[in-house]
């Protein structure tokens, strides 16, 4: 079993090779050295844990697991990094505590018993849970990682990982969601986009959105009157390299348009030939 080491994980300092026989199949069998370390450095790296506590607030997150050893490993690397950590052992009991508990990330196993990753993940974006997810799986083959994220995931980690890379991948999701609730809409002249009811609302009028409209026009309006390209939005959006090849972007940007606008009137999304496009109020 890898060790979890005893100080907090730290982003900016390596991790020595673990002793252990039986490495854990979901780390690569590395730790922090901490041996001979002053007691001033101990000092330091304690004060660094109660501050990153303090910058999470104790962000919190659900761990939906089936290997109890890898589950427990997974939660004391987080724990010792500040998150609140809670278990599920089964995709059925992730699924129930995912729709019931206020997390601020999940990190979700793909292969589960009852009900397998991706499953879960549909129904929570089918619920209209935004959690976001990062799932762990041993399948790491480009279309694995896609289909991940085109189910929902936020972000995918392939078997066998370092704990310092779970812990920084966690971390970044935890930021994103803490600073998106900091803002609760998004307000671009009779635009609004409510972030926390993931709605968009279009001069008052509810405008409804499949999650990557939803999700382009988040980007869009984060970066209203500035044109931004495809490549910057698909790599938003979906998370991967952008294929110059592909029409998908302008396919979905084609279909919010006649959704703001079905008479074509008063344009708010432009295109900027072989460019990109730039989000704008009607005049």
């Amino acid at each position: 079993m890898v060790q979890i080491p005893r100080s907090p994980v730290s982003f900016a300092e390596p991790m020595m090779q673990s002793d252990s026989p039986e490495p854990s199949p979901f780390d690569s069998g590395t730790e922090e050295d901490i041996s001979g370390t002053s007691s001033e450095l101990r000092e330091t790296k304690q004060s660094r844990r109660i501050q990153n506590k303090k910058e999470k607030r104790m962000a919190s997150v659900l761990v939906v697991e089936d290997d109890r050893r890898v589950a427990a490993e997974i939660g004391s690397a987080l724990a010792e990094y500040g998150f609140q950590v809670d278990e599920a052992p089964s995709g059925s009991i992730g699924l129930r505590k995912a729709l019931d508990g206020k997390f601020d990330v999940i990190v979700l196993d793909r292969m589960l018993p009852e009900i397998d990753g991706l499953s879960l993940l549909t129904k929570l974006r089918a619920a209209k849970v935004s959690t976001p997810v990062l799932i762990l799986s041993a399948l790491s083959a480009v279309n694995e990682r896609v289909d991940g994220l085109r189910a929902g995931g936020d972000d995918y980690l392939a078997k066998p990982f370092e704990f310092i890379e779970l812990t920084a991948r966690v971390d970044a999701l935890a930021r994103r969601k803490m600073a998106a609730e900091a803002v609760n809409e998004l307000v671009v002249g009779d635009l609004r986009l409510d972030l926390i009811d993931r709605v968009l609302y279009c001069a008052e009028r509810e405008i409804e959105l499949l999650p990557k409209e939803f999700a382009i026009i988040e980007f869009l309006m984060q970066n209203a009157g500035t044109l931004v390209s495809r490549k910057m939005i698909f790599e938003s959006v979906w998370g991967y390299s952008f294929n110059h090849q592909s029409s998908v972007i302008d396919v979905h940007i084609g279909k919010i348009r006649k959704k703001l606008d079905p008479d074509g009137l008063n344009p708010r999304i432009h295109t900027v030939r072989n460019t990109g496009f730039i989000l704008r109020a009607p005049a």
